[in-house]
């Protein structure tokens, strides 16, 4: 059986996957969800010191901290840049790294750089408006807004989200994460939910420097398509995806 270490993306705690853990836990795995620095029932402790240095460290405490060994470490969205620069820091303890709808980003780049021009801008001022400058507000998640993303989720879901939802320190999507050279040798799955594999597959083989990360020997692929919260709209589905590779 295998252990997982769960971490959710933007403006979540470990709340977001209690239903996969359920399923993974039934399966006979372990599952150990991380609410990271500033968020959720954490979020007393958020300030604008609060950057992907520190959500790393979150992590990396609970795995030592733990006494955690061959963990299948998984990202959502968001948990992309902290999940990466964990299993960088301590490969020795991590048997899998799971990418749910997101991937690593190459050395020196920051979550915000993956942002479109439009979408950048928008949280930009989003936090200087609303977030006294070092905090990204929590989305309306409306589904009539962002169809696509939000694809699969009731609304009793998107309540959730905007009520348990929790303001993100802004300096974990502008601090760039650092990679050693060379990367370490670690398996990696990514699974698809709202971009096809093929699509993937070709903006890989067009050279572009973040899909390129996501291809290789080491990759494993799996899709289900759904929006971009899998943990809320196929819960089942996805435990199951998870399970597959440990």
């Amino acid at each position: 059986m295998a252990t997982f270490v769960l971490v959710p993306g933007f403006w979540l705690g470990a709340w977001a996957w209690d239903a996969v853990a359920a399923e993974l836990h039934a399966a006979g795995h372990g599952a150990h969800a991380v609410t990271l620095t500033g968020m959720a029932e954490r979020a007393d402790e958020a300030s604008p010191e609060v950057n992907v240095d520190a959500h790393v460290a979150d992590i990396v405490r609970v795995i030592e901290d733990g006494g955690l060994r061959d963990v299948v470490l998984v990202a959502h969205s968001g948990a992309n840049m902290p999940v990466t620069g964990a299993a960088d820091r301590i490969p020795e303890r991590i048997a899998r790294v799971v990418y749910v709808d997101s991937g690593p980003l190459p050395s020196g780049m920051a979550g915000i750089d993956f942002q479109d021009p439009e979408s950048r801008a928008h949280w930009e001022k989003r936090v200087a408006d609303e977030g006294e400058g070092w905090m990204l507000p929590v989305p309306p998640f409306d589904a009539a807004e962002d169809p696509a993303n939000l694809a699969g989720l009731s609304e009793e879901h998107l309540a959730a989200m905007r009520e348990r939802g929790t303001p993100q320190p802004f300096g974990t999507a502008t601090q760039p994460l650092v990679r050693p050279e060379p990367l370490p040798d670690v398996p990696k799955t990514l699974i698809l939910n709202t971009i096809p594999l093929p699509a993937v597959e070709q903006m890989a083989a067009s050279g572009n420097p973040v899909f390129a990360l996501m291809a290789g020997p080491d990759w494993t692929y799996r899709e289900l398509p759904t929006g971009h919260w899998p943990m809320f709209s196929e819960p089942s589905a996805l435990a199951a995806a998870l399970a597959e590779d440990a």
